[in-house]
């Protein structure tokens, strides 16, 4: 389960989309603390794309990572620098179901508000 769970976070920070189709069933569901929504994976991999474009130096630091029957735990502070903001760290827990080698949820809980500055960020990208 690490190598899947390395694969799919290194694939985040770089953009990888190709890789994170492959990791994805394609009935996969991110569901969100922060939304209370589920995320289908195109919707997902929309967001992913946007922030390793937006987020300079993106990457996950202090991982703890916790296996679990059908899946992992991840722990993590995600890191980087904001145009226009600065540093930006993001506490994250994750629970991340996995079935036949492939994710099929992920259950995201993060500081809604370190999050402020990316929405922010969005928001004004959108008025530009």
């Amino acid at each position: 389960m690490n190598e899947l769970a390395d694969r799919f976070f290194t694939a985040v920070s770089a953009g990888d989309i190709a890789t994170l189709t492959e990791l994805y069933d394609p009935d996969a569901r991110i569901w969100h603390n922060d939304k209370g929504t589920a995320d289908t994976v195109a919707e997902n991999l929309r967001v992913l794309r946007w922030l390793s474009r937006s987020l300079e130096n993106m990457r996950y630091e202090d991982i703890r990572r916790y296996p679990l029957p059908d899946g992992f735990a991840q722990q993590h502070v995600l890191r980087g620098e904001l145009p226009g903001h600065g540093p930006l760290e993001v506490p994250a827990s994750l629970f991340v179901e996995v079935r036949d080698g492939r994710i099929v949820r992920i259950d995201e809980y993060v500081d809604s508000a370190a999050t402020l500055p990316l929405r922010e960020y969005a928001a004004g990208r959108k008025e530009s």
